[in-house]
């Protein structure tokens, strides 16, 4: 048993060493995004003009992703992440630099974010990469299932100590951990991780690469019609991240702190689908389990958070509503990493990226549109009628409530209709 788990160890040791200190750097990049959507709350007010900043983060995402992942495939995987974290430090460096000097306007955090989510961009689909050319084939559904759990500890974390770090010592402090934070994950990539190479070939055009990864997805219908699932449900969600900070922070019972709390219980939610990850047996169909789950988590946690009114549903309503995303995507992953040749990964993953992600500037553009200027209006005008008053409440934030039945009603329909769709596809793992 112990020469076992040293083999363990020992074959996995680039991927601990990889998968730890780039969790780390993520965490300071989420403590300073949280802190930053504070700070435009307060001077904006605005769900949409809140929105704006994950949005100006996710559209070059969304955008260029097909060319970044040919570049990723034709260039070295450790230059281009090394590269990207650079960059994405200058940004927030910037952020510090015009605060401190009491310059910092809304309009630079959008054009700053724009820039970063290029970087991120790029670097996205080289981590994968490096990630699949770390680990060994038998360890990917476990893998997976640990990166579950990082990225739900940061749920956690992040907006519990970016809202003390905000309160206690303002957005220096975020900032600080954010540059420190980064400093350690830049050393270990540097020094201590070899990424070995995926033997793609370096010199083909740009443009004939991105178009390898569109042919292989269209050769691929499962894939397809899983990432265009998935686009679905990145909509509804998106809209909901929008719509919640209207929903709690102007609520007599909300608050930031009570938003940091709320939003943490997503984490804690992830943690546990993530220790089940660790545990469960392979499952027998991996597509059908992708389609339940989100059924399960789309048609639960909007309804639960539209109708209560206490703190408390809030965070039970997080928690049902994430606690079995890590199981789709680790299953996700698996179908992903065992279908795609690693030649391929890079550009094909990049095209994922835009066709599963580029609805999530669009929730957020409509969830933080649709608070702001349909539903909060609708429920000033209309919210003295006895049905909507019991349902939503009253005041602002009625229309964010509101706005979650919506999104509730639209989730359950996209994963209904469009599940049944993926029930005419088998996986078969090698």
């Amino acid at each position: 048993m112990k020469l076992i788990k040293k083999n363990h160890r020992s074959e996995l040791r680039d991927f601990w060493v990889l998968w730890s200190t780039q969790s780390i750097s993520q965490l300071g990049s989420s403590i300073t995004a949280f802190a930053l959507t504070l700070w435009l709350y307060e001077k904006t007010g605005s769900s949409l003009g809140t929105a704006a900043l994950t949005i100006c983060s996710y559209t070059p995402y969304v955008i260029m992703s097909i060319f970044a992942g040919a570049l990723t495939d034709r260039f070295d995987k450790k230059k281009t992440m090394l590269s990207c974290d650079v960059f994405a430090a200058i940004c927030t460096i910037i952020v510090f630099v015009l605060f401190r000097t009491n310059c910092l306007a809304v309009w630079h955090l959008y054009i700053l974010n724009g820039v970063s989510g290029l970087m991120n961009t790029v670097q996205q689909p080289a981590s994968e990469v490096a990630m699949t050319l770390v680990i060994p084939e038998k360890y990917y559904q476990k893998t997976s299932g640990l990166r579950s759990l990082s990225r739900s500890l940061i749920s956690i974390l992040n907006p519990l100590i970016a809202t003390s770090l905000y309160a206690l010592a303002g957005l220096n402090a975020v900032i600080a951990v954010d540059i420190g934070s980064f400093a350690v994950a830049f050393a270990a990539l540097l020094f201590f991780i070899k990424i070995p190479e995926s033997g793609s070939a370096k010199e083909e055009n740009i443009l004939y690469l991105a178009k390898d990864g569109l042919v292989f997805l269209k050769e691929n219908p499962l894939l397809m019609a899983l990432i265009l699932f998935m686009s679905g449900v990145n909509f509804v969600a998106s809209a909901f991240d929008a719509a919640l900070p209207g929903y709690v922070l102007p609520n007599p019972k909300g608050g930031s702190s009570v938003l940091g709390i709320v939003t943490s219980c997503a984490g804690i939610a992830m943690i546990l689908g993530s220790l089940l990850v660790s545990i469960l047996p392979k499952p027998k169909d991996r597509v059908r389990i992708i389609y339940l789950t989100m059924l399960f988590s789309l048609s639960t946690e909007n309804f639960l958070l539209a109708f209560s009114r206490e703190p408390v549903l809030w965070c039970i309503g997080q928690v049902i509503g994430w606690i079995l995303v890590p199981i789709m995507s680790a299953n996700m992953d698996v179908i992903l990493r065992t279908s795609i040749p690693v030649e391929l990964q890079g550009r094909v993953y990049a095209c994922r990226n835009t066709f599963q992600f580029f609805t999530i500037p669009i929730g957020l553009f409509i969830g933080g549109f649709m608070v702001d200027n349909v539903c909060e209006p609708f429920m000033r005008i209309y919210g003295d009628v006895s049905i909507l008053k019991a349902c939503f409440g009253t005041g602002k934030g009625s229309g964010a409530a509101l706005m979650m039945f919506i999104l509730g009603v639209s989730g359950s329909l996209i994963c209904i209709i469009t599940g049944r769709k993926l029930k005419k596809y088998q996986y078969h793992e090698k």
